[in-house]
């Protein structure tokens, strides 16, 4: 149960075409050049990276059937079902089993601040909708409410609830959450992935993973292997790249780091803006400098 989705997972953008429709053979490309030539182990699909928040359901559900096409037989397709409406997510939830992903994430409800037992309600009424199991998201900055210790070892107590993306940046509580419950523990934050790792995390759910996913997983592995020293290599390397990609909003220089590699993802939708030129160029230099190859 340490990686029950693999190791090195990665939050998918989603590819949009000019017209700003959805690029489904882009999709499918990129997700097959991430497993094949990244070492991903898994995708999720319809997160936060992937603007599911500007997306339909109809496209969600085409997204994540072309994504199951192109790779479901070799890497963990993950759908993620989160909304700030219980009722949506279930709904969602059930649409993604007809997919046929093999697992459910959500974040806690953003925007409406429920309490803790709100949250809890939220994540056992996704957990019974369906067969498959699920991963909890732990990200307050974007949902507005922390998914407090306690509400996860009561969740951990359900059969289909299995793991957690871990975005809180609150070692202290990861450490108490991690001790207290058997569920499995990934990052998802990307600038303390070795650091979760240390603490018994067994995996990372990523966004850099687009770009360095291979360079991940070799941490991971040496880390694990007892060569925490050559772990630590790996992930000093890897700093520019994470300031770069977070520079600002994830997902915009995301898309344009696999534009400056020749790989499918295209412009963000509103409310979201595409790169600068100048973010751009600043964004080539922190991929040189983190040791990313790109074409001249």
């Amino acid at each position: 149960m340490k990686s029950p989705f693999g190791v090195m997972l990665t939050a998918m953008i989603t590819p949009f075409a000019h017209d700003g429709s959805q690029d489904l053979v882009g999709a499918q490309a990129l997700a097959t050049h991430l497993v094949d030539n990244l070492h991903h182990d898994g995708l999720v699909i319809n997160g936060t990276t992937g603007e599911a928040s500007t997306k339909t359901d109809a496209e969600d559900l085409a997204l994540l059937q072309a994504v199951v096409e192109a790779v479901g037989d070799r890497a963990t397709v993950i759908a993620g079902v989160g909304t700030n409406d219980t009722a949506h997510s279930v709904a969602c939830a059930r649409a993604a089993v007809n997919a046929g992903v093999d697992a459910l994430m959500a974040s806690s409800p953003y925007y409406n601040r429920p309490p803790q037992q709100g949250i809890y309600e939220h994540f056992i009424a996704i957990a019974d909708s369906t067969d498959l199991p699920l991963m909890t998201y732990d990200i307050p900055r974007r949902t507005g409410v922390v998914i407090e210790t306690e509400t996860l070892v009561r969740l951990a107590e359900h059969p289909r609830i299995i793991a957690n993306k871990d975005a809180k940046g609150d070692l202290e509580a990861s450490q108490w959450a991690m001790a207290r419950s058997d569920l499995a523990w990934y990052s998802g934050e990307d600038s303390l992935n070795l650091a979760l790792l240390a603490l018994g995390a067994g995996g990372m759910v990523s966004v850099v993973g687009h770009v360095v996913g291979d360079r991940l997983a070799d941490m991971a592995q040496l880390f694990w292997s007892g060569d925490v020293e050559g772990a630590r290599v790996i992930n000093e390397s890897l700093l520019p790249v994470y300031t770069g990609i977070f520079r600002t909003q994830g997902v915009i220089l995301t898309k344009a780091a696999l534009q400056l590699q020749g790989l499918p993802s295209g412009p963000v939708r509103p409310p979201l803006v595409n790169a600068t030129l100048g973010e751009i160029e600043q964004l080539r230099q922190d991929l040189v400098a983190g040791g990313v190859a790109l074409p001249a």
